[in-house]
């Protein structure tokens, strides 16, 4: 073992199991013994004294993300950590293309954009379209960050106060689904929370009359994919794989 990793894995000594055997035949602990040493604490900083105080992601959880959603800290915007603002909803990633750059929408800097139907099942697939683009009115104004919510991903290395994998998601009825224009939703990413400020009650009503939309296939992988698989805070993995085959090969694949 190479480079820095060494030095990275002595800084987490205290939190690793040190003995278990890892990929090239090894323990943590021999891979690391004798190489202790960091010789630039600007390249790899201590573990008490991280470079940034949120990196990697938090998990919020709330009503609007009963199973937990994904934000990732060190790519958001540190005043909008904490922020409460009106929602403005888009049912699809159609709907997303066909109105965000629409003048009359009625957006500020402040709102939250939410969108729908982009989970596991509602897409189907899970597609890289949680950091939603700003609209261009607000982009001409300057802004270049806002608080998005949606049940999608984004690629790790983009950018902005995004809250993704929402779970349950809004194709299968999760809170996601019951959100509408005008609502206020809170994020605390310190808190860990995620609330939309809407009562119980009011959320039931609006259960009552939700209907699912129509699956995008009846027929072949896609439905066999949106029937079994399972959602974002499970890995979004097929129902049906779940379980421990084990690694044996019985027979000879030629």
């Amino acid at each position: 073992m190479r480079g820095g990793l060494p030095v990275v894995l002595h800084e987490l000594r205290d939190r690793l199991d040190l003995d278990v055997i890892t990929v090239n035949g090894h323990t943590h602990r021999e891979n690391i013994a004798g190489r202790e040493t960091c010789y630039n604490r600007e390249v790899i900083a201590a573990f008490d004294r991280p470079l940034l105080p949120h990196a990697g992601i938090a998990v919020v959880k709330g009503n609007l993300a009963l199973n937990g959603a994904v934000i990732k800290p060190s790519a958001a915007t540190p005043a909008l950590m904490q922020h409460r603002g009106r929602a403005v909803v888009f049912e699809d990633i159609e709907d997303y293309h066909l109105r965000v750059d629409d003048p009359g929408l009625d957006i500020d800097e402040t709102c939250i954009m939410v969108l729908k139907n982009v989970g596991p099942v509602g897409y189907p697939g899970m597609p890289e379209v949680g950091n939603m683009a700003l609209p261009k009115k607000l982009l001409e104004k300057g802004v270049t960050d806002m608080v998005r919510i949606s049940d999608g991903r984004m690629s790790g290395t983009a950018y902005g106060t995004v809250v993704l994998h929402v779970s349950p998601e809004s194709a299968v009825g999760g809170t996601l689904a019951l959100v509408r224009d005008g609502d206020w939703i809170e994020l605390d990413v310190e808190g860990r929370r995620l609330h939309l400020d809407v009562s119980d009650e009011e959320l039931e009503q609006r259960r009552t009359g939700w209907k699912p939309v129509a699956a995008v296939a009846d027929r072949g992988y896609v439905q066999l994919y949106i029937r079994h698989v399972q959602q974002a805070d499970r890995g979004a993995d097929l129902d049906f794989l779940v379980g421990g085959s084990g690694s044996e090969v019985s027979r000879d694949s030629h």
